[in-house]
């Protein structure tokens, strides 16, 4: 749900997904000068609760000497920033929020303007279209107060509880739904946590028919096994479910993470998303999971699941299957929902459908990359447009041997005035700003620690958004060579308000916490168990880098994008 309000020159944008509520703000410039930031106020109709909401810098004048983890109200500490959002909320809820201007002196501030939005997040379950989104930041100052910063297998079900925010329960619930009459079909490339093997036998139990496709493919590097296989046969072997799957052997990589159901033999409804069924797949890194209704896209994915069955190697019979099945781009390109199967042909049409969307949004672009950035997106990055352009990766580079490059790249592209990168990264220093060290991972052994997602989305303010999501990585290799899917999703705003206030979500805490690393490396800290409060600046000279063309920050574009357009 989407709501713009403007009084008296101050303009807010508001955009609520399932858990997040998102601002973007903008000051008349008559009305800027003396201002020392921007007050929350928020009533939840559910319960009655009316709460000034808040954050953790202070005016050192007022409060000098704040106590480490503290958290104070915006009414007296405002947020100096033209975009905020509240991540408290409930999915489903409706709120109202009233943001408020504040002035002066801030032993007194006073409350010269302000707006009121009324505004309702989006139920977890759509019609058509739900998402779902771990926590995916083990590495926050929440899960360090919470669970003492210790792996969540020491602290037990709240800390895994925790960390999936909904998304285990949402696989769980989706499975729950087949019994007798009913089937389910699987293609899972990591196929491990206990709780999902659970699930499938017990459908089996209630009568529904489960099959379940793995990946299979024996592999070893320097004589060690490498690749899911070994782990997927010890888990499907304890489960105790070797007779509901079946082991995909002639695959490059079978990265594939879908369940089909299909009730009295009619597919009905898909699970497909990044989340691979293990620990850190579910609990550590982010990752999403995505549930379509929908009979026409459900028969998609199960002619491209019999495929699979078959086993087939990775030659041109199966990938001209594939392209035929679901070329890119389709024409007419009508539909809601187009899926794109993978392996497909040398000339990577999907990688290049998919740079055509980013090249084409109007306004804003948000892309996740688990494995660095491409050279196509980093081209579309590099376009010189005034296109808010905002990218969040798990890391600067694709592999060792491209390192090199792709961090000149990222490097350049960061200096563009309309460019927002960020890349995971956490705390490891207890001297910041009353932050506490956190965890970078849930178990010893990662490949991905922080960002696993793979989803674009394109325009998203506009009355056609795209969303682009599913396994692949926006790479050759996911076009090429592995099973995948991706679903294209077009002109759903609710959907895309969704992705966008998650995206904004993970975003944000790497952003920070990628800014602490500079400045350790800076040396702008003192030893490891000291810590230093950063205190809120108590003129209006914060505001200046929002206002100034050239700023490279993004500050100035985000504005721009973010509040829309203010009328005075």
């Amino acid at each position: 749900m989407r709501r713009h309000v403007e009084s008296d020159g101050l303009a807010v944008n508001a955009v609520a997904g399932t858990h997040v509520v998102f601002f973007g703000i903008d000051l008349a410039a008559a009305v800027r000068s003396k201002c020392r930031g921007f007050a929350f106020k928020r009533t939840d109709h559910s319960d009655g609760e009316v709460i000034w909401l808040k954050g953790m810098k202070t005016f050192k004048s007022t409060v000098p000497h704040p106590a480490p983890n503290e958290q104070f109200s915006t009414r007296q500490h405002p947020i100096q920033s033209f975009q905020w959002a509240d991540y408290s909320a409930h999915p489903g809820r409706a709120y109202t929020y009233e943001v408020v201007a504040l002035y002066g002196d801030p032993s007194g501030l006073t409350a010269d303007r302000s707006v009121t939005i009324e505004i309702s997040t989006e139920a977890e379950e759509g019609p058509t279209h739900s998402a779902y989104f771990n926590r995916g930041a083990v590495a926050s100052q929440e899960y360090a107060r919470r669970f003492q910063n210790k792996m969540p297998a020491e602290m037990g079900q709240g800390a895994y509880d925790w960390l999936s925010r909904g998304l285990l329960e949402a696989l769980l619930r989706f499975l729950g739904r087949a019994s007798s009459g009913w089937s389910i079909h699987g293609a899972v490339y990591e196929f491990q946590w206990p709780a999902a093997l659970a699930a499938l036998k017990a459908a089996h139990a209630r009568g529904a028919k489960v099959k379940v496709l793995y990946d299979d493919r024996e592999a070893y590097t320097k004589g060690k096994p490498t690749g899911p296989w070994k782990k997927n046969r010890a888990a499907v072997a304890a489960a105790k479910i070797k007779t509901l799957c079946e082991g995909r052997k002639n695959c490059r990589l079978m990265h594939n993470k879908f369940f089909i159901l299909s009730k009295h033999g009619t597919p009905i409804a898909v699970w497909t998303g990044s989340t691979n069924l293990t620990e850190n797949g579910i609990f550590g890194h982010l990752n999403a999971g995505h549930i379509i209704e929908n009979e026409a896209v459900a028969a998609e994915y199960m002619a491209y699941w019999e495929r699979l069955g078959d086993d087939p190697d990775i030659d041109e019979v199966y990938r001209d299957a594939n392209v035929a099945a679901s070329p890119t781009p389709p024409v007419p390109w009508s539909a809601e929902t187009t899926c794109v199967f993978s392996p497909r042909g040398k000339d990577l049409d999907a990688l290049q459908w998919y740079t055509q969307i980013a090249d084409d949004a109007q306004g804003g672009l948000f892309m996740t990359f688990a494995f660095g950035m491409h050279p196509d997106f980093t081209v579309v990055y590099a376009q010189d447009d005034d296109v808010l352009k905002m990218a969040l990766l798990d890391k600067e580079y694709r592999s060792p041997s491209t390192r090199e490059a792709d961090e000149a790249a990222l490097k350049a592209i960061r200096r563009r005035t309309n460019v927002v990168v960020a890349v995971g990264n956490r705390i490891v220093t207890n001297a910041f700003d009353r932050w506490l060290a956190e965890r970078d991972r849930v178990v010893k052994e990662v490949n991905v620690r922080w960002v696993h997602t793979k989803f674009m989305l394109a325009a998203p303010f506009s009355a056609t958004p795209v969303v682009v999501t599913g396994s692949a990585n926006f790479s050759p290799p996911s076009c090429h060579t592995n099973d995948e899917n991706m679903l294209v999703i077009q002109g759903d705003k609710r959907i895309a308000d969704i992705y966008f206030g998650e995206f904004m979500r993970l975003y944000t805490h790497y952003a920070f916490r990628e800014a602490v690393k500079w400045a350790m490396e800076r040396k702008e800290f003192g030893k490891p168990d000291q810590w230093k409060p950063n205190y809120l600046i108590e003129n209006d000279s914060w505001m200046a880098d929002y206002f100034n063309v050239a700023d490279t920050s993004g500050r100035y574009v985000r504005r721009r994008y973010f509040a829309g357009p203010i009328s005075v």
